[in-house]
């Protein structure tokens, strides 16, 4: 859930963080996953990546619709590869007192639509375009 959820009045949104902006609630697999698994959960929550994490929650990477379907125009068979053979190891990141302007930024810089969020390198959120939208509109909706 996003912390923005719960604003009452409006405020600033340029004083908005990541930890207020991102969902805390995340899906997430380990590395020996296979991508057929990966994919089916993708699919049934509607995400556009999954979290790669160890067993204390330390990310180790992301695998995304693009890491699937290039398995698939490989050849490659969804049910006999790990996450690890195709996530991405070291994605892209953001910390919770980021502030909104400057993970928008990271967002158009990267060309990426969603960035996990960690703390000490341990997952603890994940924070998509449409969140920040979302928090902006709820901070602005009577700040002038």
């Amino acid at each position: 859930m996003r912390q923005t959820e719960f604003l009452v009045a409006a405020c600033d949104p340029k004083t908005l963080t990541v930890g207020q902006l991102m969902q805390d609630a995340v899906f997430t697999c380990g590395s020996r996953a296979d991508a057929l698994s990966i994919s089916r959960m993708m699919n049934q929550q509607n995400f556009g990546s999954l979290p790669i994490v160890e067993e204390d929650r330390t990310l180790v990477g992301l695998v995304s619709e693009y890491d699937l379907l290039q398995a698939m125009i490989d050849g490659r068979d969804l049910r006999k590869i790990m996450a690890v053979e195709i996530m991405s190891s070291n994605p892209v990141t953001a910390t919770e007192n980021m502030k909104l302007e400057e993970v928008a930024n990271l967002f158009q810089d990267r060309y990426i639509t969603r960035v996990p969020v960690v703390r000490n390198g341990k997952l603890v959120g994940i924070l998509a375009r449409r969140d920040l939208l979302f928090g902006y509109m709820k901070a602005s909706q009577y700040w002038s």
